[in-house]
């Protein structure tokens, strides 16, 4: 186990010694929320213990486990595309809604996974700093647009996104968008458009670098995770701005990693996290929208308007096709990584 191992002991009963479970998940803010939303609340009902653990979100780790008998993780998060990879590959558990006790209707994106208990939704926005850039851009359009916005321009090292963004930019209509990205000529087209701003972009890999790229003054505008642009508005008073305007929509979901040998655990786990209560009170801590629809009223109306989910933010957004990715993303990457080196 990488990163992060902290044991959360519960308040409630003395446990049997078998009521434990190993929750691993991102790390940074998004565990501390899962933290305070989740782990300590549910230690604390049941009795049972949480040893927490970090990872960015490689299938090899689970793979491992799984192919050697040895699986040590017994709840994992992680993002739609690696769960419909992981279902694909029969790594992880397919999930027994009734056994769960939940109704799958309720949950957006639901059905999109037999393997996986959607979370909570996170976007790609683009950012700028509203003091530095008064007039800042208001659509993909402005991202790509170096003489009206003239500077570098942060991006995450990876297509992901980065291409559809760039089709958005040349004219393809949002729904379009995976059916011409679906072809050759698709690709070809988004490559084309990244080309022209190429030289201009400072590429970003971890979450954190995004936001530190604007607050020092390297990029005019940037892609960002939401939860972290929020995160550097509230906690650190940083006078960034959000694009809502085509917003990239993807979700996080709980899986369980197959041969766990606390199987009932797990599922009282997720269960509990998949509530209406708890995925609304983890909206106190990050910026992240649940995907349980029987959460949305239960959410401050004053933390609302920052979730990639509330209705006004919805306009024109594209959510991220995860089974797009888990079919045509290696060979993806190894163009993007080709272009890159070009």
């Amino acid at each position: 186990m990488t990163g992060l191992a902290i044991v959360i002991l519960a308040q409630a009963e003395p446990a049997f010694a078998g009521d434990q479970l190993t929750i691993t998940s991102f790390g940074g803010a998004a565990q501390m929320s899962e933290r305070k939303a989740y782990f300590e609340p549910f230690a604390k009902k049941t009795g049972i213990k949480i040893t927490e653990g970090e990872y960015n979100g490689e299938v090899a780790k689970i793979r491992a486990m799984v192919d050697s008998k040895s699986v040590s993780w017994d709840v994992v998060k992680t993002d739609a595309t690696t769960a419909a990879q992981m279902c694909a590959e029969g790594i992880i558990e397919r999930i027994d809604w009734k056994r769960l006790g939940l109704d799958r209707s309720k949950f957006v994106e639901g059905d999109d996974n037999d393997c996986a208990v959607p979370d909570d939704f996170y976007a790609t926005v683009l950012a700028y700093d509203k003091i530095k850039l008064s007039n800042g851009p208001k659509t993909l359009a402005d991202l790509f647009d170096t003489q009206k916005f003239p500077g570098k321009r942060g991006l995450l090292r990876s297509p992901f996104g980065n291409l559809e963004w760039a089709l958005i930019a040349d004219g393809v209509p949002v729904k379009d968008v995976y059916k011409i990205l679906g072809t050759p000529q698709g690709v070809d087209r988004a490559f084309k458009k990244l080309d022209t701003i190429k030289k201009d972009v400072i590429w970003w890999q971890t979450g954190a670098q995004a936001p530190q790229l604007l607050a020092d003054g390297q990029v005019v505008m940037t892609s960002g995770w939401n939860g972290r642009i929020y995160d550097a508005i509230k906690n650190s008073g940083k006078s960034f701005e959000f694009v809502w305007a085509t917003q990239e929509l993807g979700w996080n979901s709980w899986v369980i990693p197959k041969g766990t040998s606390r199987l009932d655990e797990a599922y009282k786990f997720i269960a509990f996290a998949a509530s209406p209560a708890q995925q609304a009170d983890k909206t106190r801590y990050i910026a992240y929208g649940p995907t349980n629809k029987d959460a949305i009223p239960h959410v401050d109306p004053a933390i609302l308007p920052w979730l990639p989910n509330a209705p006004d933010n919805m306009h024109n957004a594209l959510l991220i096709d995860a089974h797009f990715w888990s079919d045509k993303g290696d060979d993806l990457r190894q163009r993007f990584t080709a272009w890159i080196a070009k």
